[in-house]
């Protein structure tokens, strides 16, 4: 009679730490996201963790978040047009410069 091996119901495959602060916390939410996520589909989820992730789907929040993204979009708007401006002003005095070099400098030819 054979016998069915085994199967884990989930892998688990283990990282290594990131190596940077900024990529270890990333690691450490995704962990807690996967863990919240474990919680609710098992009905072991604090109430914390439950209206969190309620509010994450509610219409205000989505206005929020499109509301901010816009913000960063005006924000990097304005930064370029800062950047324009600055590199106009460099153009204009090389104009200026370049004016002045065809000027005649004898006062005697005016």
């Amino acid at each position: 009679m054979r016998t069915k091996a085994k199967v884990p119901d989930e892998v688990t495959i283990r990282q290594a730490p990131a190596i940077t602060p900024e990529g270890r916390e990333d690691q450490m939410i995704a962990y807690a996201i996967d863990l919240a996520e474990e919680q609710l589909r098992n009905g072991t989820a604090s109430s914390q963790v439950i209206t969190h992730y309620l509010k994450l789907g509610s219409l205000r929040e989505k206005y929020e978040r499109d509301k901010l993204k816009k913000e960063i979009e005006l924000l990097t708007a304005k930064t370029d047009a800062i950047k324009a401006e600055k590199d106009r002003e460099g153009l204009y005095a090389q104009v200026i410069d370049a004016i002045k070099s065809y000027t005649p400098h004898d006062s005697s030819v005016l």
